[in-house]
């Protein structure tokens, strides 16, 4: 998901040298995986009145003005200390908006569909069925895909906050152990084992019948 970490370093040398256009680089490079961070984390009902490029936005004008402070101190890899950023601005733009309106973000919930059920947990928002998708789908395999995704988002909302994120890091953003422990705070054993634990949660919970869930 994030880009290559060569690439990236040869890229902050060329912006440490003021070579022209390596920054515009370096940012356009980091837009589509900070895009997909933001967008895996949006509440859903958020995400109709706060665009995920906007966020991202953001981020990357912040991550601007701080660029020559972390090039002076590179205290843990580029595209963690941007996704460190965007996860802050996520938090704030939920606090804002919730408290600025959530009784109009509530109003605003479809009244039919996934949606319904929501007693005002946040569900984040995912493009699954793109990783799973046919150029060419039937009608049946649609259909198939619709409630698998829809069952595997249930699932996810139901591991508590870290055991989700742990889940989100390793899967989606696709970081390493090592880096999935630096941005959950944890050692590296410690994140392994939460790792390893919602893997278990979330295949039990989706071996459960509908009945039981």
């Amino acid at each position: 998901m994030w880009p290559d970490a060569g690439e990236t370093q040869r890229l902050l040398r060329q912006v440490e040298r003021a070579e022209p256009g390596a920054a515009d680089e370096l940012w356009e490079r980091h837009r589509p995986a900070l895009r997909r961070m933001i967008g895996l984390r949006l509440d859903h009902a958020l995400g109709r009145r706060v665009d995920a490029s906007d966020v991202v936005q953001d981020v990357l004008l912040k991550a601007s003005q701080r660029l020559e402070e972390y090039l002076g101190n590179p205290a843990m890899p580029f595209h963690l200390w941007l996704r460190h950023m965007a996860r802050d601005l996520v938090i704030d733009a939920h606090r804002r908006h919730r408290r600025a309106g959530r009784r109009s973000l509530d109003r605003e919930r479809p009244i039919a569909g996934r949606d319904a059920g929501d007693s005002g947990s946040s569900r984040p928002s995912f493009d699954l069925a793109a990783a799973l998708r046919d150029p060419s789908p039937t009608p049946a395999a649609e259909a198939m895909l619709h409630e698998l995704r829809g069952r595997f988002l249930d699932a996810l909302d139901r591991l508590d906050d870290v055991d989700r994120e742990v889940v989100l890091l390793r899967h989606f953003e696709q970081l390493s152990n090592s880096e999935a422990a630096a941005a959950l705070g944890l050692s590296e054993a410690a994140a392994g084992m939460r790792h390893l634990r919602a893997l278990r949660r979330l295949r039990a919970i989706l071996g459960e019948t509908p009945s039981q869930a």
